[in-house]
Order: C-alpha cells, then sequence, then structure tokens
C-alpha cells in the first residue's frame, strides 16, 4: 500500500515505537482455536446461547445472519479501494455528515475526531476510518465514483444490520424478561451508523495498538472483519483472540445494554492489536437508545444516552479517557 495513502504520522511506522500502557494489558493473552460462543441467529435455540454469551462474555460470534457474502467481500472491496485513495483525497471526499478520522476512535456528535487529554503523536491510536450515520445517507452527494458506490452498498449493509440488531435485542428483552413495548426506544434504527476502519502494518506490533482497552457506549456493534486479525476481548483477566472467520459477524455488547439489563449482561472490554506483516479493515455497525430514550436500572441514574455521551466526551477531554457506567452507578449505603 502506497504510503502517501496514510496519515503523515503513520508513514514510518516501520521504524518507530508507540506505546500506551493501561493495567488490563498485563494480563495474559490466549490464542486459542476458538474461544468465542457460537449464536446462530435461526436457531430456535437461540434465546438460551444468546443469554449464556451476553451474561459471561458480552461478545459472541453469529452464523445464519443472512447477510449475503458477496455483500461482505464487496464491502471489504469498496474499503480497500477508498483508503489506498492519497490521505489529502480522503479527507476532501468525505463530506457531512460522513467524517473522516485518524489517530482516535473517539467521535463527537458531529463526527469530528475526539483527541484526549495529553494526545501526542507518541500515544495516539493506529486506526483511520470513517464514519457514516446510515439514516443520513441519503442528504450525501458525493462526487466521486468510488465514494458513491461505496455508499451505495454500504446502505444495503445497514437495513441488513439493522433487521439483525433488533432480532438480537428483542431475544436479549425477552431472555431478560423486560417489557418490549417499554423497552422499544432503547434501541432506534435512526441512530445506526458504521464505522469502516483501516490499521496500518506496524514492525513493532507487540507494543502498538490500533485502538486501545475499551468498551463500546452502544447497545450492540455488530463487526464484519477481515481474514488479518488483532481484535482481542477481555474475560477473567485473560484476553482471549478473536479469530476472523469467513461468513461471520462479531456481536460485542456495548454499555447501553449493561445498563439496560441491570448489570446481567456485560458491554465487552475488547482492544485492536495490529499487524506486523499486514495491514487490517473491519467494518463495525453501532446502534444506540433514540433520542430522549431514558435508561432505568437498579444499579444507575436514570439517563439517556445524550447523557451518557456528554460525560463520555467531557472525561476525554479533561482525564484522557472514557470512564463510562461508572459515573451512573448508584452509591451503595455503607
Amino acid at each position: 500500500m502506497d504510503s502517501e495513502s496514510y496519515p503523515p504520522p503513520f508513514r514510518s511506522l516501520n521504524n518507530s515505537t508507540q506505546i500506551i500502557e493501561s493495567d488490563e494489558k498485563a494480563y495474559p493473552v490466549h490464542d486459542l482455536e476458538d474461544p468465542i460462543p457460537l449464536v446462530d441467529l435461526q436457531s430456535l435455540k437461540l434465546g438460551k446461547q444468546l443469554g449464556e454469551a451476553c451474561e459471561q462474555w458480552g461478545i459472541f460470534r453469529l452464523v445464519n445472519h443472512g447477510v449475503p457474502p458477496t455483500l461482505l467481500s464487496q464491502l471489504r472491496d469498496h474499503a480497500e479501494t477508498f483508503f489506498s485513495l492519497p490521505f489529502e483525497s480522503k479527507q476532501s471526499l468525505i463530506t457531512s455528515p460522513l467524517s473522516y478520522f485518524w489517530g482516535t476512535p473517539a467521535l463527537t456528535p458531529s463526527g469530528a475526531a475526539l483527541h484526549r487529554k495529553g494526545s501526542t503523536l507518541e500515544n495516539i491510536n493506529l486506526v483511520e476510518g470513517f464514519n457514516v450515520p446510515i439514516a443520513q445517507l441519503n442528504q450525501f452527494q458525493a462526487d466521486n465514483h468510488i465514494v458513491a458506490s461505496f455508499s451505495l452498498v454500504l446502505e444495503e449493509y445497514g437495513k441488513h444490520l439493522a433487521r439483525i440488531a433488533t432480532t438480537i435485542f428483542e431475544a436479549m428483552l425477552k431472555n431478560l424478561g423486560l417489557d418490549p413495548i417499554e423497552s422499544k426506544s432503547n434501541l432506534s434504527h435512526s441512530t445506526g451508523s458504521v464505522r469502516v476502519y483501516r490499521y496500518p502494518r506496524c514492525s513493532n506490533s507487540n507494543s502498538a495498538w490500533g485502538l486501545d482497552v475499551h468498551t463500546d457506549s452502544s447497545v450492540v456493534s455488530i463487526l464484519n472483519q477481515d481474514d488479518v486479525g488483532g481484535l482481542e476481548v477481555l474475560k477473567d483477566k485473560d484476553w482471549f483472540t478473536v479469530k476472523p472467520i469467513p461468513n461471520t459477524l462479531i456481536i460485542n455488547l456495548g454499555d447501553m445494554m449493561q445498563a439496560i439489563s441491570d448489570d446481567k449482561y456485560k458491554s465487552a472490554t475488547h482492544r485492536v492489536k495490529v499487524n506486523k506483516n499486514k495491514e487490517r479493515i473491519s467494518i463495525c455497525y453501532f446502534v444506540f437508545p433514540g433520542e430522549g430514550s431514558v435508561i432505568r436500572s437498579s444499579k444507575y441514574k436514570p439517563f439517556t444516552y445524550s447523557d451518557f455521551q456528554e460525560q463520555v466526551q467531557h472525561d476525554i477531554k479533561t482525564v484522557g479517557y472514557k470512564v463510562g457506567l461508572e459515573k451512573f452507578k448508584i452509591s451503595e449505603a455503607v
């Protein structure tokens, strides 16, 4: 890949070091055959499979999801073509309501990159990408044929993901014994967005991170990854590699689902490691509660996703990282 396609600080990665330390990184990594729970979207046992995966892992591999394999391949091909464009071209081609970012996965509500307090070229995340609010794609007028054709494929993909997210969410509500009518606004298709990521290869891959340790803020996130790998999930103080398997999707629960479930389900703690020899492309769909939908739980103060998002943005700017649900916890009486 032409180095001119990368953001300038990424162009000398094979001669540099990038280390972001955190306590969780010291935990051992297990590279097992495939420890991630498997859930069949078409199975009559969906409820049982899903409940165990959500309680124990917060992440699972989805099969029989109904997304055509040709569409998954098209998405990755379009992503590779787009990312191969010169860095400056990508910045100019991606215009509102879409947004281009690099060096951080954190974005403002408008889609602009949000860099943490103390961010430097030495500790940025090794990732570039663009954010696509699916419901607003019809407002996007692309002058470039590469971006225009990619947008059409993403719009089709978004319809499949909305279907999958709804099916999984309704099954989770049933497992948890929650009223589907009262909880309906806790997942809104109008909030769905797709982020397309590219992680550069880096010779110092043992200490370089595409995405640092984090949880997603979503209700659910749906990941389509290429064959390079690099995603790791934390369970019981051990890291497990989430291997790429063709025609499967990775579903991980976010902070909103953990709160909705009263902490019965867990928001998956994960990270992305860069590869020494190959760059990695992944495409992830995030969906959130609707505007003004209040999440009520015995563990947390009532809050909306906007409240949560505002707190996360504040924490990243002031303390340098996302604190998350802890800021909304109800204090236990001593």
